[in-house]
């Protein structure tokens, strides 16, 4: 006997549901008290910042509330054509939108700003996972990766013209769905491999890196050679006169020759390897090969390519010794506002640097600093459970899943709340570099919480449909 598809709020997960909920509720409290005035009466109140957040929150009432009523198989039907609808915004935001902190990224509707991006992220979402549950695709073949890849490279091609870094690099959240369904490992190995060497070129010289890898590939042909504890001996003392080197001394002619002897030391370990394991040994020099490239061609473009100003963004996040005060502003700021909470913050609405607005982009980019100024530890603790519960909420939902698409999907929307979460919570900290996204239903933002609204909602009512014959 078969179920029918439930309507409403019936066989929506209560859980998620509630966490949803906590957060929205949680980011109005913070909106307010950052735009909190003494004596405002209800007609200006909606002018204020927590006025137009509480708008927005009825509007994605609103929607949760439309989108729970549509059977559930309407999004898989239209998840393309809403694709495609949502990269047409993104190429009319080009044209049509207003600029806004440097970025034409935003539509405006009178008082109102709409970003198109928000709703790319579940356009997109919805388009992938369509396309990995169609029986054709298999990921382990090189033409479903390639379409899969194109279908999240085109909007960050698109957000990257406005041009909005943070918003793109949130696109790339979706490889943990790819992972999930089958992605081969070895593509995430090689990509953090070569990210790591990507921020290594940018702070380091490219002649360490490359002697590191010289070296690094010494040790591991050693441990495949005979008399290997001599090998390794050889490989550790050339390793430390290295490191000697680069603190010691400036002029790097010295580590030019250890690099030369580091190499020629390599040649001849790959001479006898390659007798008995060739293939270890061609993968060694070709990780090496593309390891110098990445941080070659890192260190170029940061010194001769980027502006100054990308420059100070960069170096603030990873070297901020070499930056001046102005540069850290942020930064600092941040830090001191948290830090300012100490253990159980300040109260509510009595945050001294909330209110004389010391930290620049508060109610959004940095709202994380006024629950750490006003809640202390505790309240910026309970914070980051409350979205860590949501993620594995939402993670064992798209376990339980019958439908492919469903699961899938309820990954892509986990995987994004996590970047988001991830970097916003990390750049207020200083541990990641300020790129400008927002917390997700924390931030103040109506086309953020709207996008957010309508991921969940989808998610929802897909679950709620899983049991139905």
């Amino acid at each position: 006997m078969s179920r029918r598809n439930p309507s409403g709020l019936s066989g929506i997960d209560l859980i998620a549901f509630s966490f949803f909920l906590s957060l929205v509720g949680v980011g109005w409290l913070m909106v307010y008290t950052v735009s909190y005035q003494e004596g405002i009466d209800i007609g200006d109140f909606l002018s204020t910042l927590a006025g137009k957040q509480t708008i927005w929150i009825g509007i994605s009432a609103f929607a949760f509330g439309f989108i729970v009523l549509i059977d559930s198989s309407f999004w898989q039907t239209l998840a393309f054509p809403i694709y495609i609808g949502s990269l047409l915004l993104l190429a009319g935001v080009l044209v049509l939108g207003v600029k806004i902190s440097g970025a034409t990224s935003w539509y405006r509707f009178g008082s109102f700003t709409f970003q198109p991006s928000e709703i790319a992220k579940f356009a997109t979402c919805l388009a992938l996972a369509s396309y990995l549950s169609s029986y054709n695709t298999n990921l382990k073949e090189l033409k479903s990766q390639a379409v899969a890849f194109v279908l999240f490279l085109v909007p960050i091609g698109l957000v990257l013209l406005q041009p909005d870094a943070g918003s793109a690099l949130v696109f790339l959240s979706f490889l943990i769905a790819l992972y999930r369904e089958g992605m081969s490992v070895n593509f995430y190995i090689v990509s953090i491999y070569s990210t790591t060497l990507l921020i290594m070129g940018l702070v380091a010289n490219p002649l360490y890196i490359g002697v590191g890898l010289l070296l690094l590939s010494v040790i591991i042909m050693s441990m495949n050679l005979d008399k290997r504890l001599y090998w390794l001996m050889g490989a550790m003392v050339t390793a430390v006169a290295v490191l000697y080197m680069i603190r010691e001394t400036e002029d790097t002619y010295l580590l030019e020759i250890l690099g030369a002897g580091a190499g020629v030391f390599l040649i001849y370990a790959i001479v006898l390897l390659n007798r008995r394991k060739g293939r270890v040994v061609q993968l060694l020099i070709l990780a090496m090969v593309v390891g110098m490239s990445f941080a070659y061609a890192s260190n170029y473009v940061f010194n001769n390519i980027l502006k100054p100003h990308q420059q100070n963004r960069i170096n603030a996040w990873l070297r901020p010794e070499l930056c001046d005060r102005a540069s850290l502003y942020n930064i600092i700021q941040s830090k001191m506002a948290i830090g300012s909470g100490g253990w159980d913050g300040k109260g509510f609405l009595k945050g001294t640097m909330t209110k004389l607005n010391y930290v620049p982009e508060q109610s959004t980019d940095f709202i994380f600093c006024t629950v750490g100024e006003e809640q202390g530890f505790v309240g910026s603790f309970a914070i980051i459970v409350l979205f860590l519960l949501f993620l594995i909420r939402l993670t064992i939902i798209a376990e339980r899943q019958r439908s492919n698409f469903a699961r899938i999907y309820a990954y892509g929307v986990a995987g994004i709340i996590f970047v988001h979460f991830l970097i916003n919570i990390g750049m207020t900290m200083g541990l990641m570099p300020v790129i400008g996204i927002p917390l997700p239903f924390i931030s103040k933002g109506g086309s953020s919480l709207l996008g957010f609204t309508i991921m969940i909602a989808v998610l929802l009512k897909l679950d709620s449909a899983r049991n139905r014959a």
